[in-house]
């Protein structure tokens, strides 16, 4: 009997999961129903289309047809689905103003976030969130036509941060507001003090400590909780995401304690015959074994491997996620992985902390450059927690090492030992990892005397 299967959503869960289904399955009927007009896109690359160092739109968006005929499935774009029914494993979606219906043996959920729109008083059409492919085009639209000469930013994350770099590139003059005391949450403030300063440095008006309260003058005055205010010709929204729940919620389907999708570990839903996946779902943190809600493309690409492996009959370990993450502001790149400071603080989880700077490669070598980094640890055993890295270049290496330290549960002594290849060109003789780790042994040790 073929099994048929009906996926809820594209882009990065959704069509990932339906390729990694095809290649395991040649048989199952496969279809995809995706409210937008572009069922797999690089959504990470659209602020660098924006920004001019993509120059060809097409290398963003994988063709629906390609696509289609690479996995042999079905794929309906401009698909509303509306709801559910369980009992009869029947799904009901609006094309084109017209109701269709389609029965379903798995039925898999992507349905993906949706950026957070404030409602502010005076706000015009020359306000942009960045989610999918029709806002790229609005954004591009807008600045082709109208030929801004300033832009707000309003929220310091990981969308905020690349679009800032990327609209500054296209030559507009940017402010960037945020409510945090500085920018990135998941930096804690003595490394995020590098960006902020960085930021500046490049022109940018920084406003901490502030948010938008509402827009004058044809939603071009931008008017601070602070009092202040702030000319912009275009606004870009990046205050956050909500994850898409609507349709599992009125299905009766579980949801966690972070307000997303509940699953299980083989992505299954508290109804065996719906999986979930992407920007929808609560994940377990691999540190804290509480719940999280972790909106990042690694997470969702593997998350649609598990769900495949689980549909041809395997089942996949899986400790919970890191929440690795890297993005580029003009000159320095951002690093971060596992927990932070601040945020085993408010989960009271005892640990230490060990700041150190490195340079990326041997000192008397020519390009060498300064890394900061920041490791927090058990302060018993030792065992890593997190880190971040920061720094024009090896930050991104760095970054890599102490994620893969993390999940195979090393110590800071283990840092030491790591053999990660010396020549002056790509490290110093002890790399700065090594250094950092025989900064956080010496702390340990003290600490357990």
């Amino acid at each position: 009997m073929v099994n048929k299967i009906v996926i809820v959503g594209g882009v990065g869960g959704g069509a990932t999961v339906a390729a990694q289904i095809r290649r395991n399955d040649p048989n199952s009927e496969i279809h995809i129903l995706e409210r937008s007009g572009y069922v797999s896109f690089a959504n990470c690359g659209m602020p660098y289309f924006i920004g001019g160092e993509i120059t060809d739109r097409d290398r963003v968006i994988y063709s629906e047809n390609d696509f289609a005929e690479k996995y042999q499935l079905s794929i309906e774009t401009y698909a509303e689905v509306t709801h559910i029914e369980r009992e009869k494993k029947t799904i009901f979606f609006e094309k084109n103003n017209k109701p269709y219906e389609m029965d379903y043996d798995t039925l898999i959920l992507s349905p993906g976030a949706r950026a957070v729109m404030p409602d502010l008083d005076g706000m015009e059409s020359n306000t942009f969130t960045l989610r999918i492919i029709e806002d790229m085009d609005r954004i591009e639209a807008f600045i082709s036509d109208k030929k801004p000469k300033t832009a707000a930013i309003i929220g310091g994350g990981f969308v905020g941060l690349e679009m800032l770099e990327n609209l500054h590139r296209r030559g507009l003059q940017c402010s960037l507001v945020d409510h945090s005391e500085h920018v990135m949450s998941r930096l804690d403030a003595d490394m995020a003090s590098h960006v902020d300063e960085h930021i500046t440095e490049n022109g940018v008006d920084l406003y901490l400590n502030d948010k938008l309260e509402s827009y004058s003058n044809h939603g071009t005055t931008l008017h601070l909780q602070s009092g202040k205010s702030l000319q912009a010709d275009m606004t870009l929204m990046a205050v956050g995401i909500t994850p898409n729940i609507e349709l599992a919620k009125d299905a009766g389907l579980e949801l966690g304690e972070t307000g997303a999708i509940k699953v299980n570990d083989v992505m299954q839903t508290s109804d065996p015959a719906i999986y979930a996946l992407g920007d929808a779902v609560e994940e377990v943190d691999f540190i804290t074994k509480k719940p999280a809600h972790v909106a990042l493309a690694w997470p969702a690409h593997r998350q649609a491997f598990v769900i495949a492996s689980h549909l041809n009959g395997e089942k996949i370990q899986r400790d919970g996620i890191l929440g690795s993450s890297i993005f580029r502001v003009f000159d320095l790149t951002v690093a971060i992985t596992g927990q932070n400071e601040d945020a085993l603080d408010k989960l009271d989880i005892p640990f230490e902390a060990v700041l150190s700077k490195g340079y990326s490669h041997a000192g008397y070598y020519p390009g060498s450059e300064k890394l900061w980094m920041k490791i927090v640890f058990d302060p018993k055993s030792g065992q890593l927690l997190g880190g971040s890295v920061i720094g024009p270049k090896g930050a991104d290496k760095r970054m890599a090492v102490l994620a893969t330290a993390i999940k195979g549960k090393l110590t800071v002594d283990d840092l030491t030992d790591l053999e990660l290849g010396y020549n002056p060109i790509y490290s110093g003789s002890k790399d700065a990892i090594n250094i950092l780790g025989y900064k956080a042994r010496e702390q340990w040790r003290k600490a357990n005397k």
